[in-house]
Formats: C-alpha cells, structure tokens, sequence
C-alpha cells in the first residue's frame, strides 16, 4: 500500500512506540496510586503534560487535560463549560466547515435549546474576522472556529478573531487536531480560551487527546467519577498514551521546519503535475493564504470521488474524498459546499495527504495512477462531454 491519507491518521513512529513500550510492562502502575509504582507512573504522566502545555505556549501544565482523543476535547469544551457559563441557553457559533465532533455537537445543542449560527468561509477556504462580526451577538456564549481545516488545508488567522470574541464577552475555542505538529501552535499567542488535539494525527497512538482550558475558566466534567485530571475528567489515566503523545510532538517540533519544507514540495508537486496533465481539475479554496503543508485538495471535475478512491485502492492507493469521519456517506462534502462549490463538481474531490513517510516516488506513482483512471472514467460518463467538453 502506498499510503497517502496522513490527514486522516498516521502510523506510530518506532521511536514514539519505543517511548511507550515501559508504560505497558515495567511501569504500568496507576497513576492515581500512593506506592512507588503508581508515582513512577504519575511522574511520567505530569512530565508528558508539562512537555505538551510547554509545546503549545500554555501558561501551565495545568491548563492540560487528557482525554480519550480530539473528539471528546471538542464536547468537553463547549458541554463541560455550557454547564457552568450558560446552563440555559444563548448563542453558539462555529464555522460551517467545521469538523463534525463540532458540527453535530452545536446541532445537538441547537436543540436543546441554543440558538447556532453557522458561518461560511469565504471562497479561499478561511473564515474572517469581519464576517464573524456581524455574527456575534449580545448573548453569544462560545465561538468555534478551526485553526486549521482537515479537508482543505486552510488555515485561519484567529487571533483578530478570538480579541473580537473577548470583546462581546464570548470565550473562543478551536479545533486545532491538525495543526498540532505541523505549524507553529502558541494558544496564548492565537488568544484562545480553549483548544483541542490529538496524538493519532502526529505519529502518535489513537485513543489519547488532550483540551486547552484556559485557567479560570468554569467546567462541569463531562465525565464523572474518580476525580482524575484535577477532578476535570474521571477515569484512570492512559499515561503509555500521554507518553506516546509527548514524544511525538517533541519529534513533530523537532523536524518542522526540515519537514514542512519537503511536505510542501511534494503537495505542490502533486498538484501541478495533476492539474498539469488533466483538463478541467483545479486546486480546492485556492487562495493566497496558508496552507498546511501536507495536504493537497483536488477537484476532478466530471468524476465521482468514489469511483476513483476504489480503483485507487484496487491499485495499492489510500486516498479521501473528504475527511475521513465522513468518508462512509454518499453525500458530497459540507466543507466544499460551504464554500460555494457547486454539488455537481463537490462529489469530485480528492483530498490527497502527505506525511513522514512519504516520498517523491509515491507522489509520482500515485499521479501516474490516477490520470488514467480519470481518463477512463470520464470517457464511461455521459454527461462529461456535454458540460466538461470543449467548446467550439
């Protein structure tokens, strides 16, 4: 297989598992317990928190909070603080290409009695600051914008934002699960009140993530029992986990600079060679703003993004057509609707993502496969000729 979905998940690194290894057997002690085991365990818990809040610019290790992953860290931040700001209603916002822990979630809360607005980027694929100042009102409560988006690859300047959200008396949370590792990340620097991550998207194990919580900030738990991480999330803690993501982001920051660099040169290389080589293809929310380094998102216009995912695959390819928590539905994708791509053209994404491991010749052999399966494809269709054709 030659993988290229690293926006999706990654693989551990042999170095991050190695980290990890003694967490499993020689010190697999609870962190919540008195005898040495359990401090052993403790200390590597803390000092991988420490490690992390230092990483992305928090003010103290304790404004980290374990959870079992990006997902939980989004409901925590908007339920957990809803509970004690504003038990009985208000007004949320998010953007509308949002991932769907935020999207379902401001929906679910909708109906229980929030009023939502969601709000739609702008054709580049970025929200703006301007656009979010006529959304905010009197009573809004939490603003959800994403640092960066996951299908896309945009990224938001979100500070201009967050001073906005302060000013109305608002606190501002983002989704910055891929950002982590990628880009610089400086929480106090963006203004953000609270932010989430996740280890699976940097080389690190699935099932741990964490949540920025300002300090001073009111939270109910969203998971009740043990009083662990400071009484803010009950459950014995996954310290093999939180080791595992330390180390990865330590390596991440390590080799940003190095690795962003070869990152792009390999997205831009995919990029040119495709739209290059195939009519009627273009970049998605092209623009001249940031871009994560690892992800190229293509419309191939005239073709389903289904059918070319399944004969990629056939071929060893592991591609998206969106991200990945939405891969299981027909339906194209909220995120490029949300920027005005029209239906017809939007069932024809691709979102291909580049990682550690990847290589130049995996570029090249992944768009050496793909040109003839458009080609095929859009010669099966019978509607390419007739809007996609060319013109006399």
């Amino acid at each position: 297989m030659t993988y290229l979905d690293y926006a999706a998940t990654t693989p551990v690194d042999a170095r991050v598992l190695e980290s990890m290894q003694p967490y499993f057997t020689e010190h697999f002690g609870n962190a919540n317990s008195l005898y040495k085991a359990g401090r052993d365990a403790y200390h590597a818990l803390e000092a991988a928190r420490e490690s992390i809040a230092i990483a992305i610019g928090a003010a103290r290790p304790s404004e980290l909070i374990f959870t079992s992953g990006g997902t939980e860290a989004d409901n925590a931040a908007f339920i957990s603080v809803l509970r004690r700001v504003a038990p009985d209603g208000g007004h949320l916002v998010a953007s509308a290409y949002e991932h769907p822990a935020i999207l379902d979630l401001v929906k679910w809360l909708g109906k229980q009695g929030y009023d939502i607005t969601l709000l739609n980027p702008r054709k580049d694929g970025r929200v703006y600051a301007d656009d979010l100042a006529e959304a905010l009102r009197e009573d809004t409560k939490i603003v959800s914008i994403m640092h960066s988006n996951n299908e896309v690859g945009t990224i938001n300047n979100l500070r201009e934002m967050a001073e906005l959200v302060h000013a109305r008396g608002a606190l501002f949370h983002t989704d910055a699960v891929q950002s982590l590792g990628k880009v610089p990340i400086d929480v106090q620097e963006l203004g953000v009140d609270m932010a989430s991550f996740s280890a699976h998207k940097i080389y690190g194990p699935k099932g741990v993530g964490a949540l920025y919580l300002r300090r001073g900030i009111s939270f109910d738990p969203l998971i009740k029992g043990g009083g662990q991480e400071n009484k803010r999330r009950s459950g014995t803690q996954n310290v093999a986990g939180a080791v595992g993501f330390a180390k990865a982001l330590e390596l991440c920051l390590d080799e940003m600079d190095s690795e962003a660099a070869r990152l792009s040169g390999l997205r831009d290389h995919i990029i040119k060679r495709v739209t290059d080589t195939l009519e009627n293809t273009q970049v998605t929310a092209a623009g001249e703003g940031s871009r994560l380094p690892g992800i190229a998102p293509l419309l191939i216009n005239g073709v389903e993004g289904e059918s070319m995912l399944l004969q990629l695959d056939n071929q060893g390819f592991a591609i998206s057509t969106g991200s990945a928590c939405s891969s299981g539905s027909l339906a194209p994708s909220h995120v490029l609707l949300s920027i005005g791509v029209p239906q017809e053209i939007a069932h024809g994404s691709l979102r291909v993502s580049v990682g550690r491991f990847t290589t130049e010749k995996d570029a090249d052999a992944f768009v050496d496969a793909l040109i003839p399966i458009v080609e095929r494809l859009r010669a099966m269709s019978p509607v390419y000729e007739r809007y996609f054709g060319k013109k006399d």
